[in-house]
Parts: structure tokens; C-alpha cells; sequence
């Protein structure tokens, strides 16, 4: 490999400014330089060609556990955690992931810090420090990282895959690691788990296997110099790319019918074949032609055919795990009660459908089509984050060509029938896997899964047998898709005729207001449009709630096999059910926006009830209720905060209990009443000019409030729907507790929130800089040392207005109210580290928060995002970030230090405390023993929500009614 810098031509967007320049150093580290003179942050990711796959028998997770080690500490920088301290204070984020065939380390910091935290980063492929001491603690870590998994039916499901395959093959390993596999069986055969990690590390982390993506706001030639200067000295020891030849599936393990329990409710069929990686023939894209065919959701597709049948919910279709040498093509249907009861047939109309494509031939029209689509979404792409644009590239460095580093697999050009004729040959009934999860199997297997304990049975399917399901599957006209018309062809960007930095309230009416924000900024061809219906009526009762939830999902229901083609083009739709009535979201190519909000306005209106749409949706929201209870208990605990703190919120179990007993009537009689009073708060942004806008808001209006009968009436000054938050009472502390709903989980959770203010600038500032300066600290003592749990999060809470911060924890080690107890020691340690603060580090957090405050939005969607939010709280601080900035600069130290002691300081007068404890089953004495425990004074124990919630008084709301702003 040529040393130095190549003059590749790297394949880009047309719309990207940046420049790129491939370079080899001396040591054979391949690196991608990335120049942005408009970024906010710098980035890099180095991505090392060793992964799971390379774990050592009898020590599962060991490559994952190296990756736990690697940014603990280095020669250079031996301080422990002082890297990821560093990247924090300095406005930055840092992770890291493993994958089967690679190792991902990445992280992104404010633009002034870049050069030092490249540096501190380059330590750790140079002379890592992975220290006795941090050993055992990393283990914990990665046993609270694997303790978090056991119940998710996606890990558990993914892994019986895997167990189902040749034993001696990689792919059949458990890759996270545990206790058992790091710490417990090493022990027993006298294996030192650190002497083999320090082998592993020195062994097979090599420079030759390693690609390095750096984004920096400097140009390409000071950006090499930094590289050159910081990653020569990682050692090349010539190592040769790990390879894992073979298939991992057998003709033991093919033509496999495999019954298997999940934990959650709901049944689903995943339609596994193993087939030729589509990556030895990514510009042909057989793959992405046959997903799209056989996962579309058209009339005629298989979706649209089993959705009318009322067997399904949901489908998906396209490659899954893949290496260079072996791939699973995967097809997932999500089933309804009556599609479980007919799993035979849903197989044969699958297998009919790859009948039709077998008897159709190849379609170059299809292909062309879809080429199309791949070329307009990959040169009008969004800019997204540079910590995720590194991470990306890096990872296609390790198995792309360089001229394919930035596209990788996302354009295929190259039209072959003969090779999308492959890969569809073998998507046939004697090279299939079959696996079938419902909870009606409980009690009816014979085995169990070692890593997970997943309940599974397995029976071999003949060709004969799915040959007998194609034959006795019901007749139904299963076609290809027509010429998708939502395909954009005007791209052109329209001129703003107006610099608007802000939002501008365009027109207001007693029926709408419409908010207008041009693109002067991303000069791409898309829009954003938004439209809030606030209905009164919609939500007053649990059954209004779950009644106008109905309503959305109908909706999309009757929209999807017409605006599916919308969604395939790149123009994205939703309809979700709020709090006080529904929105509707379009973002995307704006050409034929228009079209599909006019279709989607139109359906509204003409909303009818379909009795056997009804039962589908009726039975899918049921089981999202009743799942609830499988969610993570730090969820659990998010959820009671929310419910505790917000007025006119109820709660899951009432929705479940009034929704058996709704019926079509019900729903039928609620629509027109929902819709009989409304008011829209509209906002349009993008390439869509101010009379475009104005006249989609007046359509709307027109059909809505307009004509001889009007189906919506205004609103009257006192019915405008306000978020309210409970104002908790200074000086106390405010404890809920709650048994976790799942009785198999082991994790219980802390949610510990402090409530500090509404909305205001000086204020927000200042626990914007506590949260940013107490971030690293906290997650250092009480996962790293302490290991309380791999879930250690503290952060910033705002609801719609009210300001606050919440430390949230997970654990199997320590139950909820010991966490509490080490959270409050945390804030009494961290007083001092406060006070003892200098002032050049008071003024480098400063500049650092200031640095993110001015952080551009990256794309039309997360500026929209971030105005929404504006309108939908009622603040209406457009100029947030500047205004702020401006607080930040009078900002001394001193106010720092007594808002931290009026506000956070354990036992301050001011202080104001909720602590939200869910107890998993290790933790439940904990939890009965406190119920019986005298109170501490100034504590009140909540023991009904709503009782609570009642006597509490509440913050005002910023949200007015129509007279709120004025034109």
C-alpha cells in the first residue's frame, strides 16, 4: 500500500461542500481527512477490523470488554476517565460499539479543544493503560450492560438464531459477555481474564486493520499534519485481516420450523434464508431489489394481501446480518391473532409471491425506478451529525473501495438480472429457517437457549410441505407495484424572497395559526409542514384518549397501500394522537407534498370506521398496553415522573381497562365529535414559498370550517387546551415507589429529580452549566467506581417550560433507595469540586456551553424540531440560543456557586425533590421495609398519584389562546 497522501476520487453529494482526501501513513493506517468550514464540532472515529468473531473460546465477550477497557486511561493521560472528562467539559460525546467483524471508537468535541482530544484519543491505540483495578469493575459493567438485554425479545430472538447454527462457526457465539463468561469459568480453569486482554489487545490490534475518519473545520493539509503528527507511532505489526470462511448454517439447520416464547404479548413470523452476501455485488444492489419488491406495502404487495385478510400488521423485508462471506436475507411479519392461526398459509402466500417475482423476470423498469430514488436521496441527503458521519464512513472504509467510502451500498446503477436472479433462486423452501414466536407457545417446548433462556421446540418443514401451504394458500391477485408517481421531479430550490432568521406568524384566523420559516440555510429540496388540530373534545376522558389514539391509527391504516409509494420517494408522513387532539407531520422532497397532504386532509374528512380495520387496531393497541409492563423499569420510572408532574395526564392502565369494552359505535359517534371544535396551529418551513403556504393552510381551512356544513366550528376563548406542570414546594423532598410490573426482572431504578425553575434565560443558563459540569463527575463515581448500574445518566429535564435536572440509574447490584442515598453523597462530594473550581476552568466551561449553544442546525428537520418545540410549549423564544449566549457572558462564578446552593445543594432551603424508585425482584425487601419506615422530616411520601396531584398547586402555562401573539 502506497504511503502518503492518494488522490482518489471519492464519490460525493452534489449539494456537499466539504472536501475529503485520502492518506496512508507510514504505519499503514488508512485515514479519511474530512474539511467542514461550517462545522460547530469536530469528530473521529477510528473503526478496527476486530470484533466478536475474534473472541477466544471460553471467553465470550472479550472483544466487547476491550472495548468496555480501551478509554479508561493511557501512558500519556494516566488519570482514569480523564478522556471521556476531557471530551465532556468540552461540549463533546464519546462511545464506542463491537460488532462481529469490527470495533468501533468514536467521539465529538467543540471545534477550539480538537487537536487535544485527538491526541488523548490516539493514546488509546498506542499505549493503553488497562489497570488491575478497572478490570473488575469493567466486568460489572459489562455483566449491568448484558443484565438489561435478558428480557428484550430482540436479543433474545437474535441470539437463538444464532444458537441454531454450526458450533463451530463465530456466528454461534454470545458476543456481549457476563460475569459467568469474563470473571466465573476464566477463574475456574485458572485463566487470568486481564493477562488475556492485554494478549488479545497486543495480538491483534494493528494499524494495517485499523481506518481513521477526522472531520475538522481546518483544511485538508493542517488537518493531515494533526493526523500525521498524533496516529504514526500506533504499532503495524502486518497483521492479516481476520477471516471467517465457511457458511454458519448447515443442512441441519435449514428447512426448520422453530416455535419460540417471547416476553411480550403479540405473535411474529421471521423468514430466515441464508444467501450469497449481497456486498460482493453492492453497485448491482440484488438485495435492495427484492426487499423493495417483496417488503412493499402497495396494493397487490404480499403486505397489502395479508392486511386485508387481516392476518398482519406489519412487514419487512431486505438483508440482514452479513459478512463478506456469508448473509441471512430476512423477511419479519408482524401477526394478529386470527395471522397466527393461519401461519401456514401467510408462509405459502410468501412463497407465492416469490412466484410471481420468479415468473415476472427481472424488471429493469423496477430497478431503474429504485436506482432513481437511491441517486436523488443520496446527492440531496441531510446532513446529520459529524460524530454519526465518521462513524458511518469509518465503518465502510473497512469493506468499500475508497472511491465508495462516502455512498458504500447506497446506489445501485449497474442493472444485472443474472445476479438478482441468484440471490432470488435461493430464497426457496429448501434453504429456509422458520421462526415462529408467540406466547401461546408457553408450556409446549422441550429446550431452552443457554445465554437468554429462551423457550423455544424445532421441527423439520419439508420443500414438500411449504410446496402443500403455496398450494392450499387462498387465491389472492398478488401483483408487482405500479410507476411510483410521488418519484419528485422538480428539484430546483426557490428563492426566499425575504431573509427570515426566525419563524413569522403569517396569517392568523379564529380557525388557524400558520407559522412560516423559508430555507435560508440548507438549499435542499424539501419541506416541513405540521399541522396540531387541538379538539377539546379529544381527550376528557380515558376513553376519549384511547378513542382519538384509534383515530390516528386508522387512518394511517386507509392511507398506507397509497401514500406507501409517497414514503418509498422519499416524502415522509405521520398522523399521532396528542394529548389534545392529533397531528399531522410531512417531511421530505416538497414537489408533490401538496398531493399527499391534500390525500391525507381528505381522508380526515371523509373518516368512516371499517368493523374489520377496527378489530385489527383495537387488538394491536391492547397488546401495546399490556406491554407496557415489559419496558426497562428506568422507563418505568420516567413514565411515574411524567404522571406525577404533569397535569391531566393518566395513566396506561386506565386506557387499558376502558379499551376491551369500545366498540365501532363508539368510534363512529366520537370522529365527528372530535372534529366539531378545532383550532390549527400550523408551521411550514423549507423550499415552499410564503403564498404556497399560505394557500395549503387556507385549503385546509376551507374544507374544514368552510361551505354550506361546516364539520368544525371554532374554538371559544375558554376551551384552549394548556400543558400544566405541578409546582413541587421548596424545602421538601417528594418520594413515589412502585414494585417493577415485570416480576422476572431483576433491574430496578432510580429516577432523582430536581425541580428548579421555569423558563428563563439566567436561570436555564446556569443549570445548563451545573448539568454540563457535573455530567462527566457523576457518571464517573457512580458507574466507574461506584458500579451502580451500566445505565448512569444525568441530564436536563424540561417540561413544557419547567426546568430541572434528573439523575436516572439502573441496576441489578443496589436497589433504588441505597442509589438515592449515593446520589445525594455524589452532590456532596461534587460541593467541593465546585468550590474548588478555578477560574480558568469556570471560564473553559463557559466557552464550552456557549460553543454548543451556537452549534447550527444540521438540517430542515432539526431546525423545525427546535421551533416546534418553541410553539408547542408557548414560549415562543425563537432567538433561545443568542439570547442565552448573551446570559452566559455576564455569568460569574460566584452566581454559579449560590444557584447550586439555593437550588441542588443537598438539604438547601430552596431545594425541590422528587425521587421515583421502581424495585426489580432482587430489591423488593427494600420496598416492603420502607413502607413501614417512619418518614424523614420535610419528606412526603406519595402514595397516590392523583390525590397528589390534586392538592399541588400548578405553574402557569405559557401557552395562551388565540390572542396569545399578536400579528
Amino acid at each position: 500500500m502506497a504511503v502518503g497522501r492518494e488522490d482518489v476520487e471519492i464519490l460525493k453529494p452534489r449539494i456537499d461542500k466539504r472536501e475529503y482526501r485520502r492518506i496512508v501513513l507510514r504505519n499503514s493506517l488508512q485515514v479519511l481527512l474530512i474539511s467542514d468550514l461550517d462545522t460547530d464540532k469536530c469528530a473521529a472515529s477510528m473503526n478496527v477490523g476486530v470484533g466478536s468473531f475474534c473472541d477466544p473460546d471460553g471467553l465470550e465477550g472479550l472483544a466487547h470488554f476491550l472495548e468496555h477497557m480501551l478509554f479508561y486511561a493511557s501512558e500519556k493521560y494516566p488519570l482514569e476517565d480523564s478522556y471521556s472528562k476531557y471530551i465532556t467539559e468540552h461540549g463533546g460525546s464519546t462511545n464506542a460499539f463491537t460488532a462481529s467483524e469490527m470495533t468501533n471508537y468514536y467521539f465529538d468535541v467543540n471545534t477550539d479543544c480538537f487537536e487535544e482530544a485527538l491526541d488523548r484519543f490516539a493514546q488509546f491505540f498506542i499505549k493503553p493503560l488497562m489497570s488491575a483495578d478497572a478490570t473488575m469493575r469493567e466486568i460489572k459493567a459489562v455483566d449491568s450492560e448484558n443484565q438489561k438485554n435478558l428480557l428484550s425479545d430482540a436479543w433474545r430472538m437474535n441470539q437463538l438464531q444464532k444458537h441454531l447454527s454450526l458450533e463451530s462457526h463465530p456466528y454461534h457465539k454470545f458476543s456481549t459477555g457476563n460475569w459467568d463468561t469474563l470473571d466465573v469459568r476464566p477463574k475456574a480453569k485458572g485463566v487470568d481474564t486481564r493477562q488475556e486482554l492485554l494478549k488479545f489487545y497486543e495480538d491483534k490490534y494493528s494499524a494495517n486493520l485499523m481506518h481513521l475518519v477526522v472531520y475538522s473545520k481546518e483544511s485538508l493539509d493542517k488537518i493531515q499534519c494533526l493526523v500525521e503528527d498524533k496516529f504514526q507511532e500506533i504499532r503495524n505489526s502486518d497483521r492479516s485481516r481476520f477471516q471467517f470462511p465457511g457458511q454458519p448454517c448447515t443442512s441441519e439447520h435449514l428447512e426448520i420450523l422453530v416455535r419460540a416464547v417471547p416476553i411480550k404479548q403479540g405473535h411474529k413470523l421471521r423468514i430466515v434464508w441464508p444467501i450469497t452476501p449481497s456486498i460482493l455485488h453492492y453497485k448491482e444492489g440484488p438485495c435492495r431489489y427484492l426487499g423493495h419488491l417483496i417488503g412493499h406495502e402497495g396494493e397487490g404487495s404480499l403486505f397489502y394481501v395479508l392486511k386485508k385478510s387481516g392476518w398482519a400488521t406489519g412487514l419487512s423485508a431486505g438483508e440482514g446480518e452479513w459478512t463478506s462471506e456469508f448473509s441471512f436475507f430476512n423477511v419479519v411479519i408482524d401477526l394478529t391473532d386470527a395471522g397466527q392461526d393461519n401461519m401456514q398459509d401467510i408462509v405459502g402466500l410468501l412463497f407465492k409471491y416469490i412466484q410471481l417475482l420468479q415468473q415476472s423476470g427481472i424488471c429493469k423498469w423496477i430497478f431503474d425506478e429504485l436506482s432513481a430514488v437511491c441517486e436523488t436521496g443520496f446527492h440531496y441527503q441531510d446532513k446529520i451529525s459529524p460524530i454519526d458521519y465518521v462513524v458511518n464512513i469509518s465503518s465502510n472504509m473497512q469493506i468499500y473501495p475508497p472511491k465508495d467510502w462516502l455512498v458504500g451500498s447506497l446506489l445501485p446503477s449497474d442493472f444485472n438480472p443474472a445476479i438478482i436472479q441468484k440471490i432470488l433462486n435461493e430464497l426457496s423452501p429448501e434453504n429456509v429457517r422458520i421462526f415462529w414466536e408467540s406466547k401461546k407457545f408457553e408450556g409446549l417446548t422441550d429446550k431452552v437457549e443457554p445465554w437468554y433462556g429462551t423457550a423455544y421446540s424445532i421441527e423439520k418443514v419439508s420443500s414438500s410441505k411449504i410446496q402443500a401451504w403455496m398450494s392450499s394458500a387462498p387465491n389472492e391477485n398478488l401483483h408487482l407495484p405500479a410507476p411510483n408517481v410521488f418519484i419528485p421531479k422538480d428539484l430546483s430550490i426557490k428563492n426566499a424572497q425575504e431573509e427570515v432568521k426566525f419563524p413569522v406568524l403569517l396569517r392568523k384566523s379564529s380557525y388557524s395559526k400558520l407559522w412560516y420559516k423559508p430555507d435560508t440555510v440548507f438549499s435542499t429540496p424539501k419541506a416541513y409542514v405540521k399541522i396540531d388540530f387541538n379538539c377539546p373534545h379529544a381527550g376528557n376522558s380515558p376513553e376519549t384518549e384511547v378513542l382519538g389514539d384509534l383515530f390516528a391509527r386508522l387512518l394511517l391504516d386507509y392511507l398506507n397501500e397509497y401514500a406507501y409509494y409517497a414514503q418509498v420517494a422519499g416524502l415522509l408522513y405521520g398522523i399521532s394522537h396528542t394529548d389534545s387532539g392529533f397531528e399531522v407531520t410531512l417531511v421530505g422532497y416538497n414537489h408533490k407534498l401538496r398531493i399527499l397532504l391534500e390525500t391525507i386532509i381528505d381522508k380526515i374528512v371523509k373518516f368512516e370506521v371499517k368493523p374489520d380495520r377496527f378489530s385489527v387496531i383495537k387488538e394491536m393497541e391492547i397488546k401495546d398496553y399490556q406491554n407496557f409492563k415489559f419496558q426497562q423499569p428506568y422507563q418505568q420510572a420516567m413514565y411515574y415522573c411524567s404522571l406525577i408532574l404533569k397535569d391531566q395526564t393518566r395513566p396506561w392502565v386506565e386506557r387499558l381497562d376502558v379499551l376491551p369494552r369500545l366498540n365501532v359505535e363508539d368510534l363512529t359517534n366520537f370522529a365527528p365529535m372530535m372534529l366539531s371544535q378545532a383550532f390549527l396551529e400550523c408551521y411550514i418551513a423549507g423550499n415552499i414559498e410564503r403564498e404556497e403556504a399560505e394557500s395549503m393552510v387556507q385549503h385546509v381551512e376551507d374544507v374544514f370550517f368552510k361551505g354550506p356544513n361546516p364539520i368544525c366550528q371554532p374554538l371559544f376563548p375558554s376551551q384552549f387546551l394548556t400543558n400544566r406542570v405541578v409546582k413541587l414546594e421548596r424545602g421538601m423532598n417528594y418520594c413515589y415507589s412502585k414494585e417493577g410490573l415485570n416480576p422476572s426482572d431483576e433491574n430496578s431504578a432510580l429516577v432523582h429529580y430536581i425541580q428548579v425553575h421555569q423558563d428563563d434565560f439566567i436561570l436555564n443558563v446556569k443549570l445548563q452549566l451545573f448539568a454540563l459540569v457535573a455530567k462527566q463527575p457523576a457518571f464517573h463515581q457512580l458507574r466507574s467506581v461506584e458500579q451502580l448500574g451500566y445505565i448512569t445518566v444525568l441530564m436536563q429535564r424540561n417540561d413544557s417550560g419547567i426546568c430541572g435536572v434528573q439523575f436516572i440509574i439502573q441496576s441489578t447490584v443496589k436497589g433504588p433507595a441505597h442509589i438515592d442515598s449515593r446520589v445525594e453523597a455524589f452532590l456532596k462530594m461534587f460541593e467541593n469540586k465546585l468550590y474548588e473550581m478555578t477560574n480558568d476552568e469556570f471560564k473553559s466551561n463557559v466557552n464550552a456551553l456557549i460553543d454548543m449553544k451556537l452549534e447550527k442546525h444540521k438540517n430542515l428537520r432539526e431546525e423545525s424540531r427546535f421551533y416546534w418545540r418553541e410553539i408547542t410549549d408557548g414560549t415562543l423564544k425563537f432567538d433561545r440560543r443568542e439570547a442565552e449566549v448573551a446570559a452566559l457572558k455576564k455569568l460569574t462564578q460566584q452566581e454559579l456557586i449560590e444557584f447550586f446552593n439555593e437550588n441542588v445543594k443537598v438539604g438547601a432551603t430552596r431545594k425541590k425533590t422528587l425521587s421515583v424508585q421502581v424495585h426489580g425482584n432482587q430489591h423488593l425487601a427494600e420496598y416492603h421495609s420502607q413502607k413501614s419506615e417512619a418518614v424523614q422530616p420535610n419528606t412526603i411520601q406519595i402514595n397516590d398519584i392523583f390525590s397528589f396531584r390534586r392538592s399541588q398547586p400548578l405553574y402557569g402555562s405559557f401557552r395562551g389562546g388565540i390572542g396569545h401573539v399578536k400579528l
